[in-house]
């Protein structure tokens, strides 16, 4: 006699199926992701522009457009204007 797979088999196959299959795609865009940047707070004061900050905490051998651009993206910024006062996460040399 032929055993037949029935609904609650074929309905457990199924869920299993999408569970592992969705353990797997979080797994894989999490390892994509990479690590968090270490950063830290930086106080703008008067005078401050972004590239001179980019100066105050990249380091030495990197181009400063780097850090600048990280410095942007780090917050969202729309443009390049910065005022006295502002609070920045700034990238930290780790």
């Amino acid at each position: 006699m032929p055993r037949y797979v029935t609904t609650p088999t074929r309905f457990l196959v199924i869920i299993s199926t999408m569970v592992v299959a969705l353990v797997l795609l979080l797994a894989t865009s999490v390892m994509a992701a990479g690590p968090e940047p270490v950063t830290a707070d930086y106080r703008v004061r008067a005078g401050d522009t972004l590239w001179t900050i980019a100066e105050q905490v990249g380091p030495e051998d990197t181009d400063l457009r780097a850090v600048v651009a990280e410095i942007v993206d780090l917050n969202d910024l729309e443009s390049n204007l910065i005022r006295p006062g502002q609070s920045l996460l700034v990238p930290v040399d780790a």
